[in-house]
């Protein structure tokens, strides 16, 4: 498959960037083509200017200032999200990414009594391999926030039957050395497999 692996941490050699570098090994040695989306390292700017937001809903605006990533979304047929959840979601960065990129015409388009009728039906497959600072029982009481943003909110908007795997890791930051190295393992086990 062709894959889209969009990436989300502000540091060069964070235990995230690992992730990205093992998550993209994983993904060429199983045979997919991997397209990298570093969106701190193109300097994305994720705000809604007041122009966008005011030609949100049409489809034929001109967008020649996010045309490339909205390109890569095209030729996706899975996407890989890899990113720190902070504030139980994704950075805001990554927000960003989505309130600009995956709009009316690209990612969906209203029917009807405004449902959404969904664009992206090449894409099959979507995981996410996110670290949380949180135990996991605290996130279980709070409903997973950013697993239900990509679970309601994403998926939906790709292929009918579009799986979702999420890898993620509890915990961070107390995490050892061993746990966050049996975690990469983890990581690669389920993309080669993806």
């Amino acid at each position: 498959m062709r894959v889209l692996l969009v990436h989300c941490h502000p540091r060069a050699d964070s235990f995230n960037a690992r992730l990205r570098d093992a998550a993209a090994a994983a993904l060429e040695a199983a045979g997919h083509t991997v397209e990298k989306l570093d969106l701190y390292e193109e300097n994305f700017d994720p705000r809604l200017t007041a122009r966008e937001r005011g030609a949100y809903y049409d489809e034929a605006a001109e967008r020649s200032d996010i045309a490339g990533y909205i390109a890569a979304l095209r030729r996706a047929e899975a996407l890989v999200f890899v990113y720190p959840t902070w504030w139980f979601g994704p950075p805001a960065m990554l927000k960003g990414w989505f309130d600009r990129v995956w709009l009316p015409g690209v990612a969906f388009a209203l029917g009807g009594a405004k449902v959404l009728q969904p664009r992206l039906t090449q894409i099959r497959r979507i995981a996410v391999v996110t670290t949380y600072g949180s135990p996991r029982w605290l996130l279980w009481l709070v409903g997973w926030p950013d697993w239900r943003l990509f679970r309601f909110g994403i998926r939906p908007l790709c292929a009918r039957r579009c799986r979702l795997d999420w890898i993620a890791l509890t915990g961070m930051d107390g995490a050892t050395d061993e746990a966050r190295a049996r975690f990469v393992e983890r990581v690669c086990r389920r993309l080669t497999a993806f």
